[in-house]
């Protein structure tokens, strides 16, 4: 009976984390689609082009990974690409200010 009831909660643990790892990468891909096309908006392209295209690249391999259901992988990926769109925004934004002290 301990058995059994072991590897029930092994199975309910189980199915809670494959079940919050879709909406956990939802959430991400979500706010990091949002940093990246605001980055394209601001001129990232040409501004900061590393900082974009790195965060491009990583937003589109996120979404490879959410297809292969790997949503650990695709949320990380997806982390990442906020972060160098963020990168990208404020590499604009300290170009802008410097531009206006001169």
């Amino acid at each position: 009976m301990k058995g059994i009831t072991a590897m029930a909660a092994m199975v309910c643990v189980g199915a809670m984390q494959t079940g919050c790892g879709g909406v956990y990468y939802a959430v991400c891909i979500n706010a990091a689609h949002a940093r990246v096309e605001q980055a394209r908006q601001m001129g990232a392209e040409s501004s900061a082009p590393f900082e974009y295209y790195y965060a491009r690249e990583h937003l589109r391999e996120a979404q490879l990974h959410a297809a292969e259901a790997s949503y650990g992988d695709a949320a990380t990926f997806a982390e990442t690409a906020e972060t160098y769109a963020q990168k990208a925004i404020d590499h604009i934004q300290a170009a802008k200010r410097a531009e206006g002290e001169k």
